[in-house]
């Protein structure tokens, strides 16, 4: 890598700077439609209807003030510093089965009472990180099955093999494709990707088994969500309640909407209205139009964060950039995919828009990381002829040699 093309004191990109100030803001006002007709009439809540709304801005303000300190800190710091934020992560992980807080079928939570954190959210950053620094350490060995791709892999299965002890599905599903994304991207062999994937896939069943016979309630709850995911209707006082209320609030909106703060799926229907199914909330009141516009935006951002990534000088700054783009792209899918019925619902947060204290934090952290390798990229609207790296000759991934 020359050192020369890095310029860590360039301006962050603004375009993708608003898109995200956008994303966050419109998430705290479909928190406040999608929650305060629940809190207002909760003693539990102190019958305000801004109580949830209070705690996400409070949570966005900090999320903000990170991505900002971030955005002013050379992305490669993170590739050295490792250790303190890995090492961490682990031993969160590590713990939260056994002191966490069960919730909906899963220990995924560790705090006392509505404080808390979820380490599943931070250790997708963390494998982020710690992945692009792997690869970016290994270089032309990474191509090697036994020196290069073997030490990855053995590294997301341990991290996975520690969510599924939750169990937390979703989150090992989202971790797991943004890791094959990012090991594409480094480089290796499409052929040794494919039956790594197939390892893979035995060894994810070999800890699901492990899971169920741990936690043979937890699955069962999840087993219910697939059954209700293929004909919701057909239960839709108990297994499918939540996905037919999403289905209803969807088709109720139509193509314009019903209006802002007009749902009514969101009225003790549609719980967690202001969480993992908060896109059906938007679906109710800006319509089909309003849900385009919407995922308008989410690409957008996605495209733009995906072509900083790509024009990085140097490969840490491309695989990290890949992964943070692959990481909210697949969140984002699975979350509206449960909602809209596409797969089966798993849980997770819509990222920028749902309420939550831990999502909300690594989501804008990872803004963050995007904005500083963006100081480091040319500019994308005045893009300048000049050679650089072939983006890999077998998978269109970025050349290693030499870093």
């Amino acid at each position: 890598m020359n050192k020369g093309q890095i310029r860590p004191r360039g301006r962050p990109d603004f375009p993708l700077l608003i898109m995200t100030l956008l994303l966050v803001g419109f998430g705290l006002v479909m928190v406040f439609s999608a929650s305060s007709s629940v809190a207002v009439v909760s003693d539990k809540f102190g019958n305000d209807p801004l109580y949830f709304t209070k705690r996400q801005l409070i949570w966005v303000v900090m999320g903000t003030f990170f991505m900002l300190i971030v955005m002013n800190i050379s992305y490669e710091k993170f590739k050295k510093g490792f250790i303190l934020y890995f090492v961490p992560v682990i031993f969160m992980l590590a713990i939260v089965p056994f002191v966490g807080t069960k919730a909906n079928g899963a220990t995924s939570w560790l705090g006392v009472g509505s404080l808390g954190i979820q380490p599943t959210e931070f250790a997708k950053l963390a494998m982020i990180l710690y992945l692009g620094r792997l690869i970016t350490k290994k270089g032309e060995k990474f191509r090697d099955f036994k020196k290069g791709l073997l030490p990855v892999i053995v590294i997301i299965g341990f991290i996975c093999g520690l969510i599924m002890l939750q169990p937390d599905l979703g989150s090992c599903m989202i971790l797991a494709l943004c890791a094959v994304v990012m090991i594409i991207a480094g480089g290796s062999n499409l052929k040794q990707v494919f039956f790594s994937g197939l390892a893979a896939s035995i060894i994810v069943g070999l800890l699901f088994s492990l899971s169920y016979a741990i936690s043979p309630e937890a699955w069962q709850y999840r087993f219910n969500r697939f059954t209700s995911f293929m004909n919701p209707l057909e239960d839709k006082l108990d297994t499918g309640y939540q996905l037919s209320h999403s289905l209803f609030a969807l088709g109720h909106g139509g193509f314009t909407g019903a209006g802002f703060g007009h749902g009514v799926q969101k009225l003790h229907y549609l719980t967690y209205a202001y969480n993992d199914f908060i896109f059906a909330v938007i679906g109710e009141e800006f319509g089909f139009i309003g849900s385009i516009l919407f995922l308008g935006l989410y690409l957008a951002f996605m495209l733009r964060g995906l072509v900083i990534a790509l024009r990085c000088p140097d490969v840490y700054g491309t695989v990290v950039g890949v992964g943070i783009i692959s990481m909210i792209a697949i969140q984002a899918f699975v979350n509206i995919g449960g909602v809209t019925g596409l797969i089966p619902i798993t849980g997770v947060t819509l990222p920028f828009i749902s309420y939550g204290g831990s999502s909300m934090l690594v989501t804008l952290a990872s803004a963050g990381i995007l904005l500083s390798i963006s100081r480091s990229t040319p500019s994308v609207n005045k893009q300048k002829k000049k050679e650089r790296q072939p983006f890999g000759s077998e998978t269109g991934a970025p050349n290693l040699q030499g870093n």
